[in-house]
């Protein structure tokens, strides 16, 4: 397992150099990813949801449509600032600039969504990523993690990061919903009854 740290800057350099550092906007790829991502959501509507590291917003635009009260969080605000533009008009959806896990909104949430995030934090970050997930969720609420597989230069693979998430989490955070092909992965955890945690 490679065990290294992201230089502070990494996120402000791809964004610098590009608007859209991975084509969230314009990917084949990426469309068909946040499809099946949705699809995977428990058949239901959340009241409160987070997602982690919401980049330009593409995802959020989508979630939004099954979240009531969305709160989108990203390192950084260039990034927010085209997310809050292509989220223009839904009123249901809040931004914040925010270093996970350090930083973490308050509330419980029903629906927390990690997509393509874990693989760039620390073994220490990803651990602690699944104790604020534990302690800030309600009843029967939703994790979701959606991650790509294949070899990366980044500190973690995506199945690495995952499986470190997943130790971490259990046994209040459980998977009921495992996804794989040929290119990312979507595990979706559930939260066991406050009662028995």
């Amino acid at each position: 397992m490679k065990r290294f740290l992201l230089p502070p800057e990494y996120f402000h350099d791809l964004y610098a150099d590009s608007a859209d550092p991975w084509n969230l906007a314009g990917s084949e790829y990426e469309r068909r990813k946040y499809q099946a991502t949705l699809a995977a959501l428990p058949e239901r509507r959340f009241r409160n949801g987070l997602e982690a590291g919401c980049a330009i917003g593409v995802l959020t635009r989508l979630l939004a449509q099954r979240v009531d009260n969305l709160l989108a969080v990203d390192l950084e605000e260039v990034a927010l600032r085209q997310a809050r533009a292509h989220c223009a008009g839904l009123d249901n959806v809040g931004f914040a600039r925010m270093k996970l896990p350090g930083q973490w909104p308050d509330g419980a949430f029903d629906i927390i969504m990690i997509s393509e995030v874990l693989y760039y934090l620390s073994p220490q970050d990803i651990v602690e990523t699944a104790a604020k997930c534990r302690q800030g969720t309600t009843d029967n609420a939703a994790v979701v993690l959606v991650h790509w597989t294949h070899p990366t230069d980044l500190p973690m693979d995506g199945d690495e990061a995952v499986q470190l998430f997943l130790d971490a989490a259990a046994p209040d955070l459980a998977p009921t919903r495992q996804i794989r092909t040929d290119d990312y992965r979507i595990d979706v955890l559930s939260a066991r009854s406050l009662s028995g945690r």
